[in-house]
């Protein structure tokens, strides 16, 4: 799919236009407020068949190596803070742009546990968003984009 991305873009003068690949997009609960919150979740099935086992880390390499091979410019890891793992060894293997998702539940759990007073939301954030760095990612999607920004003024 990247390659045949890489190549309409290429073909009509968007040379330029990286390509972000989810070629690391694993099956996962922790999608769970977000579909929730879109009221997206199962119809029928689950996703399972098209995104990655949790168990199976070199089957991401696997996908990450095709999509690079087609024109990826930039591979993301989704969801971010389980998958730390895989973001590093994406970073060490590929040596190229590293994107990671801080999905909609590594946040509500850490906004659930504040409100519960169980743990220092910023210190929480600063320390998951820190992980996420130090594990090799160069971009970081994450909904608390506005909190750091504001705790970093």
């Amino acid at each position: 799919m990247v390659e045949a991305i890489r190549q309409a873009l290429d073909m009509n003068g968007f040379e330029n236009i990286p390509i972000m690949s989810y070629a690391a997009k694993y099956h996962s609960c922790f999608y769970g407020p977000f579909r929730e919150a879109a009221e997206s979740g199962y119809s029928f099935g689950d996703r399972s068949t098209y995104q990655m086992d949790p168990a199976n880390g070199n089957e991401a390499l696997r996908e990450v190596t095709l999509d690079v091979a087609e024109g990826a410019d930039i591979i993301i890891v989704k969801p971010a803070l389980p998958y730390l793992d895989i973001i590093y060894r994406v970073k060490t293997d590929y040596g190229m742009p590293t994107a990671a998702y801080n999905v909609s539940g590594e946040y509500s759990m850490i906004k659930a546990a504040a409100a519960n007073g169980w743990l220092d939301e910023k210190k929480a954030i600063y320390e998951s968003l820190i992980s996420i760095k130090r594990a090799g990612a160069d971009i970081i999607i994450t909904y608390f984009a506005k909190d750091a920004a504001r705790m970093l003024k």
